[in-house]
């Protein structure tokens, strides 16, 4: 490449926004054993780290036992298909929560006890709802009809239903999800008139964003709606505030950078992005420091933290965490089948498509930045080119990444491309079998940091 060559195509290329540096990743990296796999599969895969699942997992409950609070972590099973994740709750005693019969299956089958698994969603199925109740699974009940039907299957079973009540979050009054507080009473009731055959264990809510106050504001308001529970008699002794904590992909500098400079030019046919289509990348508070934070915060209306109000009211707080449980526990491979030049960038053809990264359904990018990794291991240096990257399908939409991503090195056919961080929501939500081309597989590496040993992931 000339020297022009290169100087247009730095003009071209969008602003780097690498990931945060990950020694266990980079082990895998430098081993050669993705050059490997991507042989053996012949196609795009999913590596996954579950020692960085433990750790996370780790990091949550040391925040729970700092703040003195007695609390529970269910793994949001929708963030990843993996079984890897289940074995993993199965073997720390960690919880589940599932929202569909087929997760509902998937974590009994591998180990995880039915009393250690929450079920949430909409208008769930009859046959989700009797396997939870036989089970002895902790039922978020999202409507009154909803509570019908678990109060209907409980007549054949000797232990009763276990149930919290889903609210409608104040500050999201427009959500087709949780009870409002005429039907949270009239729940109440309801429960407490069925005596045995139900338990009634607490509250629950999920809020869409990342915003700290809201979340303690609603979750102290859910430790005095227990109290008041108790006086119908009522069991009522936790709450689940659900997911959402945040988790921090990039540096702050590289991450505002990136959104002041990033404009339509930086993206392969002008493709048009603003700073509110994109996830945060970086955020200041992420994983269990969100949960600390929410934690030693005062809720509205009262004169203690949060923590304090759990406490003295004896209630336990159960979260619900998915990708913060999967930060850095796992990276997408697809491997480059060719490459164009258009108008000073190059235009990468891979062999998968933007399916398996999953931000495409939002209409969105994923954008920390891929590794260029060749036979000689990764790429480094500063960029001479950039690229955009293209699914191995027929439809022009299918952009794997549309940024004209700066890159070390030339990439040539068969040099693999390492997306970071992608376990979390990013590998499997979108994921489909278009062209007939099949699902990558999951492969669990263990002991990266020493010599790295591989098997497929057991989801069936």
């Amino acid at each position: 490449m000339t020297a022009t060559a290169v100087t247009t195509t730095r003009a071209a290329a969008a602003p780097p926004l690498p990931a945060h540096p990950d020694p266990e990743a980079s082990a895998v990296l430098e081993s050669g054993l993705l050059q490997e796999l991507s042989y053996a599969f012949d196609g795009p895969f999913h590596f996954l780290l579950p020692d960085r699942f433990d750790t996370n997992l780790a990091a949550f409950r040391a925040a729970l036992a700092e703040a003195g609070v007695t609390g529970r972590v269910y793994y949001a099973k929708k963030a990843n298909k993996a079984a890897v994740w289940v074995e993993r709750c199965a073997a720390t005693g960690a919880g589940v929560d599932v929202a569909s019969a087929g997760e509902l299956r998937e974590a009994l089958a591998h180990g995880v006890r039915g009393e250690d698994i929450t079920v949430t969603g909409p208008a769930k199925h009859e046959q989700l709802l009797r396997v939870a109740v036989l089970q002895g699974a902790l039922i978020a009940v999202d409507s009154p009809g909803e509570l019908d039907r678990v109060l209907a299957l409980t007549g054949g079973t000797t232990r009763p239903a276990r149930v919290l009540l889903r609210r409608l979050p104040p500050d999201q009054p427009h959500s087709r999800f949780g009870l409002d507080d005429e039907e949270t009473a009239a729940a109440l009731r309801r429960c407490a008139a069925a005596g045995p055959a139900v338990s009634m264990e607490g509250f629950s809510f999920h809020l869409s964003g990342y915003a700290l106050r809201p979340r303690a504001d609603l979750a102290g308001r859910l430790v005095d709606e227990c109290r008041a529970a108790r006086a119908l008699g009522l069991r009522a002794d936790r709450i689940s505030i659900g997911g959402g904590f945040a988790v921090d992909y990039a540096a702050a500098d590289d991450w505002h950078g990136f959104l002041a400079e990033q404009r339509p030019e930086h993206y392969h046919a002008g493709k048009a992005f603003t700073a509110g289509d994109f996830y945060p990348y970086h955020s200041p508070l992420a994983g269990a420091g969100v949960l600390r934070a929410v934690l030693a915060t005062t809720p509205e209306g009262h004169s203690a933290s949060l923590a304090r109000l759990l406490r003295d009211a004896g209630v336990t707080l159960m979260l619900e965490p998915g990708r913060a449980l999967l930060d850095r526990a796992g990276a997408t491979v697809f491997r480059v089948l060719g490459v164009k030049e258009r108008d000073g960038y190059a235009v990468l053809t891979v062999d998968g498509s933007s399916l398996s990264l999953s931000e495409q359904w939002f209409n969105s990018e994923y954008l920390p930045d891929p590794v260029l990794l060749t036979e000689a291991g990764p790429a480094r240096g500063p960029a001479v080119v950039a690229a955009c990257v293209g699914g191995a399908t027929c439809l022009e939409s299918d952009m794997v990444t549309w940024r004209k991503v700066p890159l070390p090195a030339r990439p040539r056919e068969g040099d693999l491309l390492v997306y970071p961080n992608t376990a979390g929501y990013q590998m499997d939500s979108n994921e489909s079998p278009f062209h007939d081309l099949p699902l990558p597989p999951k492969v669990v590496v263990d002991r990266p940091a020493g010599r790295p040993r591989w098997r497929l992931d057991r989801h069936a």
